[in-house]
């Protein structure tokens, strides 16, 4: 087979990268792969240009809607048959794709891991034939990866039910464990895995120790030492995105705040502009950068601690992708190690909140199923909705519960054609089911609330056919139709559900998780204060071991390594102060939630570590939430255990 021809032909390119051939040939010769390139050094190619010569359908696993939609966008404009089952198509849409998929005419199909939960999608995409399945952003898959995601855990278990005959994983930055892991999951030979250079000899690092104080003016300084290009601000949360942004404004740069906080549309707004040059400087938390692929970024800047060396490294990574010179640049100083530790600490469940998670799954569970809403269990339990779906993962992995389908609890809709026009253009029994829909919704003003339950009772129908004809009615334009509540509804093993050992083996994965992620922690202030190379060093610490002894082109080769301090030391209240805080909390907390009051709950308050059952009793509003939030959490835990038979 001709693939340079293929290139030239398909996507217009005259040359691989490096990398790139190697990977397409081992997948065309049915070898499962793992490729780590660089970010920018063009992965996504590897599948794109495999999937158009391999028999069957690619299935991707994307884990940024942002990122599916920008490769999409590509594939189309070169002629590759190409969709995505995603939250923003109609149910027309969804049709039309599975309809294409089923018909062959698709070469490629991207879809989030979340979308294998759902029972109807297994069953469609069980009958259409696979060739291969990618997972891009790979690293997810392991438990030691920087951003791993739990639902990743089950991928090489859809695999072995979809008898998908091969595999690629895609990353930018894997560490030799997670490189290991990864390979194992999915029975990766080591002769197939692919590693790129990881060294960029085009990125500049600097590691700049800043106190508070100077923070801002420094920040201006180097902005303006880069010129009037493209650059992005790194910051940890959302409130400080806006203060700089605001600041840097003020002294005339061109910037715009960038976060999670922000409406969609606002969001697309600001990274269009930026894309095309309209805006020079975003200053951002780390949900900007993901699938973002604008060439000439000549700096990046972390004005807050990034949250791990492998975060820095994606971050960084954004910039000079056209191979030109750009600048990466930490202002650094420990004020906000806090604040990144407390992350770890605050997605951490305590024991009690597992205990109370298994406790309701056995009241709950009916005719070996269980119907679970994640706000309500989230509140229940008292655990955030992220450790809360890790959770239910593990149960999943240790054969407690097996998930089934979902559906909306709540259906409302308005009439956008009169009602009895509606009903006009149906016959028969059709005619009577459609009358007993509308019977049996409630309307207030214009919206109305459909009671499945008394539709039920007097029509004897299934909820399938009524969600089917509501859906038929909205993608006709005769109603607007709104859907609340999505149920997930598990198949539970009582003999498993009923272990003695299983709150405490949830507890040690925890424990075991926690203390990983502040390691990692601790390892990016060490990496920040080294007096050799940063690039040598960083290269190293994602295995590439063929890079030069000294860049040249890094603080440190420079003459200047770092040593980071706190611009002030920060200390603990007196005891009684703390008493008189935590004895505040026990009064707002309601009876039923004493018994979660512990040490590392009532350490989480001082923190200002939020969890459900802080802002449903409104007890954020207290004077001892965030009282000590710049002492780092393990402090302020060793205190409070001492003091707990004082409250």
């Amino acid at each position: 087979m001709d693939l340079q021809n293929s290139l030239q032909q398909h996507f217009g390119f005259t040359h691989f990268r490096e990398g790139q051939e190697q990977t397409i040939k081992q997948l065309l010769s049915d070898c499962s792969t793992l490729s780590i390139f660089p970010t920018g050094a063009g992965k996504s190619l590897c599948y794109q240009m495999g999937a158009l010569h391999l028999p069957h359908l690619t299935l991707v696993v994307s884990p940024l809607l942002a990122l599916m939609k920008d490769q999409l966008r590509f594939l189309r404009e070169k002629g590759i048959p190409a969709a995505s089952i995603d939250s923003t198509l109609s149910a027309e849409e969804n049709r039309e794709v599975m309809n294409a998929a089923r018909a062959g005419q698709l070469k490629i199909l991207m879809v989030s891991v979340e979308r294998f939960k759902n029972e109807r999608f297994r069953a469609f995409i069980s009958s259409v034939p696979l060739s291969m399945l990618v997972v891009d952003e790979a690293h997810c898959i392991s438990e030691w990866g920087h951003n791993f995601r739990p639902d990743y855990l089950k991928l090489p278990l859809y695999r072995e039910e979809l008898k998908i005959p091969l595999v690629l994983l895609l990353t930018a930055t894997a560490t030799r464990q997670v490189k290991r892991d990864m390979a194992n999951r999915f029975g990766i030979q080591e002769a197939h895995i692919i590693q790129t250079g990881f060294y960029r000899r085009n990125l500049d690092l600097s590691v700049i120790p800043v106190g508070a104080d100077e923070k801002q003016i420094s920040l201006l300084q180097q902005i303006r030492a880069q010129g009037a290009v493209a650059g992005i601000v790194y910051v940890t949360q959302q409130q400080t995105a806006e203060q700089v942004a605001e600041y840097l404004q003020r002294e005339g740069v061109d910037a715009v705040a960038y976060h999670a906080g922000l409406e969609n549309e606002r969001r697309h707004q600001i990274q269009n502009q930026y894309m095309v040059g309209e805006v020079k400087v975003v200053v951002a938390t780390i949900a900007f950068g993901m699938g973002i692929d604008k060439a000439d970024v000549r700096f990046v800047i972390h004005y807050d601690l990034p949250k791990s060396i492998e975060n820095y490294s994606q971050e960084i990574g954004r910039a000079g992708r056209d191979g030109g010179e750009s600048h990466c640049i930490t202002l650094a100083n420990l004020d906000g190690i806090h604040t990144v530790e407390n992350f770890v600490y605050g997605d951490t469940p305590e024991r009690g909140s597992i205990e109370r998670l298994i406790t309701t799954l056995r009241e709950e569970v009916s005719e070996g199923q269980w119907e679970m809403q994640i706000n309500p269990l989230s509140r229940v339990c008292n655990i955030r909705q992220l450790p809360l779906k890790t959770l239910l993962v593990q149960l999943e992995l240790q054969g407690v519960i097996q998930p089934q389908y979902a559906y909306f609890a709540e259906f409302r809709y308005k009439f956008v054609v009169d009602q009895g026009v509606i009903i006009s253009r149906f016959e028969g029994e059709r005619r009577s089911f459609i009358e007993a829909i509308f019977n049996h919704t409630q309307f207030k003003r214009v919206w109305g609330a459909l009671d499945f339950e008394a539709l039920a009772q007097h029509y004897g129908c299934e909820r399938q056919r009524v969600v089917a004809a509501l859906e038929y009615l909205q993608d006709n334009h005769l109603i607007v139709m709104e859907s609340k509540k999505i149920t997930e509804v598990f198949a539970v093993n009582p003999q498993a559900l009923r272990k003695p050992e299983l709150v405490e083996t949830l507890a040690e994965y925890f424990a075991d998780k926690e203390q990983k992620e502040i390691r990692r922690i601790a390892a990016l202030v060490r990496f920040f204060e080294l007096d050799r190379c940063l690039s040598a060093n960083l290269a190293r610490y994602f295995d590439d071991q063929e890079v030069p002894e000294t860049c040249g082109h890094c603080s440190v080769c420079r003459g200047k390594a770092a040593v980071l301090n706190y611009s002030s030391e920060p200390s603990l209240p007196e005891d009684h102060k703390l008493i008189e805080l935590l004895k505040s909390l026990k009064l707002h907390c309601p009876d039923e939630a004493i018994g979660l009051l512990t040490a590392g709950l009532c350490s989480r308050f001082l923190a200002g570590i939020n969890l459900p059952l802080f802002s449903r009793n409104k007890i954020k509003q207290l004077e001892g939430f965030g009282y000590c939030e710049k002492v780092r959490f393990k402090q302020i835990l060793k205190k409070v255990e001492i003091l707990m038979d004082a409250i």
